[in-house]
């Protein structure tokens, strides 16, 4: 088999694993805007403060040392432990839940059937809010982030490729384990989605706010359920990005790139932010790999834009999103 076949092949592996990653956080959006038709700009802010929360509680940093220390003069900055990482992601999820519950109690909740756009701003807002919060808890330097996920070339993979084609392919341990960790999350958030009584009452309050309530459903408790939910989601990300490239503030931007995820898989769909993203990461590895020496290379920071722009002009709703067709 051509050597360049097979750089090709290995190309497309990793732009499949590439784009798992993108999905992990256009999966948060997804969540949030079928559950309260709410796009939350917040998404990729809360992977970031979900990693640095997460890198702060497992090495025993004291919340706001910086600021203490500025205030009393003091040399403070950690309780001088470590947490095991299992205990640190559990407490992190815990931080999360307490801050949906917080967005619910002081943001969401007098927003009812306000303007779409209203709540958009409200989710900038709140990004932008959390991004300086977040640095002024756990401080804005670049952080290592090590739970135990294994990391580096698959060994297993490279052998036996090479036994098999000559050529060993290169693919992280990091991504295989984003991958499986995507599958499982997927299919747990469909099998939730579509045959949980909370699942159903998600989807309702999505469409409407006030005939939501007026059939029983408790919106505050959905909304917290929901935001949980996409924090969880965030936490997983910021796991996987963190610990691939460190938690620092490039971390809050990978949500661009979740953009052109969901306009390709649909605001509505959880199967479609998977598929979304593998297209996307495997449409700009092998686009940089076929056309990107003619025309100067870095073609992967703005292929999935134009991808994104060609579906908003022929399939607007995305490939697996719901059409709506509205009477005026």
């Amino acid at each position: 088999m051509p050597e360049q076949l097979l750089f090709a092949a290995e190309v497309t592996l990793n732009g499949l694993m590439a784009g798992v990653m993108y999905s992990l956080v256009a999966l948060g959006f997804v969540l949030i805007f079928k559950a309260s038709g709410i796009f939350n700009y917040a998404q990729g802010v809360m992977a970031l403060f979900a990693a640095l929360t997460l890198v702060g509680i497992q090495d025993g940093q004291i919340p706001f040392s910086h600021l203490i220390n500025t205030i009393f003069g003091t040399e403070m900055h950690d309780f001088g432990w470590h947490v095991p990482a299992f205990l640190a992601i559990l407490l992190a999820l815990g931080v999360m839940i307490l801050f949906a519950i917080v967005v619910e109690k002081f943001i969401l909740k007098h927003l009812v059937n306000q303007p779409p756009i209203i709540l958009f701003m409200a989710t900038i807002g709140l990004a932008y809010f959390m991004e300086g919060f977040g640095d002024l808890m756990w401080g804005s330097d670049i952080k290592k982030l090590d739970v135990g996920l294994p990391q580096g070339i698959s060994g297993v993979i490279d052998e036996t490729t090479f036994d098999w084609f000559g050529y060993g392919f290169f693919i992280d341990r990091l991504d295989i384990a984003a991958t499986i960790v995507a599958a499982i999350l997927v299919s747990v958030l469909v099998l939730f989605s579509q045959y949980t009584k909370q699942g159903r009452a998600m989807r309702a309050v999505a469409d409407d706010h006030q005939a939501a309530l007026s059939v029983g459903i408790s919106l505050r408790f959905i909304w917290v359920l929901v935001w949980s939910i996409a924090g969880f989601v965030a936490l997983v990300a910021g796991i996987m990005w963190g610990t691939k490239s460190g938690v620092q503030f490039s971390l809050s931007l990978i949500a661009l790139k979740a953009l052109p995820v969901l306009m390709l898989g649909g605001f509505t769909s959880i199967p479609g932010a998977i598929v979304g993203g593998l297209i996307v990461g495997v449409g700009e590895k092998l686009f940089e790999f076929a056309i990107g020496p003619m025309i100067g290379g870095a073609t992967e920071n703005w292929f999935a834009y134009m991808l994104a722009l060609l579906f908003l002009v022929f399939r607007p709703q995305g490939l697996f999103g719901e059409k709506i067709i509205e009477r005026v």
